[in-house]
């Protein structure tokens, strides 16, 4: 499985962007992880095979929507009401479940990172 992550840019705080990962091959539980500089690499959100489970980390709930569209084979991730503190590199990953899980170790592809960098 190979992905190509794309939608990163350059917005003000509070300002949104759209993520988008494409896939080749087949996918199960795909999700989206972040790495700021000197930090380590944390769950963004999830999303199951059927795109009915959802999963986010705290720190976006209510603010970033994942979503996927199986006919493209691509994961969408939706960032609203951006903060200064959402900065990093984010990264598509697939796992071979079907659950969602939140630990990098439970996917085995990864995307290239595209950044998102959003200034105050």
């Amino acid at each position: 499985v190979q992905l190509q992550a794309s939608g990163g840019g350059l917005v003000q705080a509070g300002g949104s962007l759209r993520l988008s990962c494409a896939a080749s091959g087949r996918t199960f539980s795909m999700g989206w992880f972040r790495q700021a500089p000197g930090k380590e690499r944390e769950f963004v959100a999830g999303i199951g095979w059927m795109g009915t489970n959802t999963y986010y980390a705290n720190s976006v709930e209510g603010r970033f929507t994942i979503s996927r569209d199986n006919a493209k084979n691509t994961v969408y991730l939706q960032m609203n009401s951006l903060k200064p503190e959402d900065t990093a590199n984010y990264y598509c990953a697939s796992s071979k479940l079907l659950v969602v899980l939140t630990t990098p170790n439970n996917y085995d592809y990864w995307g290239q990172g595209t950044l998102v960098t959003v200034s105050s």
